[in-house]
């Protein structure tokens, strides 16, 4: 019985960095300004992040092809981030 009790605390153990490591998430903690138009143009995909988990700003965070690929967020309440979307997304003007 002991020794079932001494494993089952030796998994918790090796399971606990798992988790802690999970809490911390890549959020936006402020939104960028309207980038130019070039760095419009070199957008390639965007996702959005939501107020759930350890993120509590809604955002969109756009993915730019650059030498690098590089990532800026925006206020999802903006007129130029809608139309951003649906420029990268045409399947948004369905909607």
């Amino acid at each position: 019985m002991k020794l079932y009790f001494l494993c089952f605390l030796l998994i918790l153990t090796c399971m606990y960095p798992s988790l802690a490591q999970g809490s911390y998430e890549n959020c936006c903690l402020k939104y960028n300004a309207e980038p130019s138009k070039s760095i419009k143009s070199r957008v390639m995909s965007f996702r959005i992040q939501e107020t759930d988990g350890g993120c509590n700003r809604p955002a969109v965070i756009f993915t730019v092809a650059l030498k690098k690929s590089r990532t800026f967020c925006a206020d999802p309440q903006k007129l130029w981030v809608k139309k951003l979307m649906k420029k990268v997304n045409p399947e948004l003007n369905n909607l």
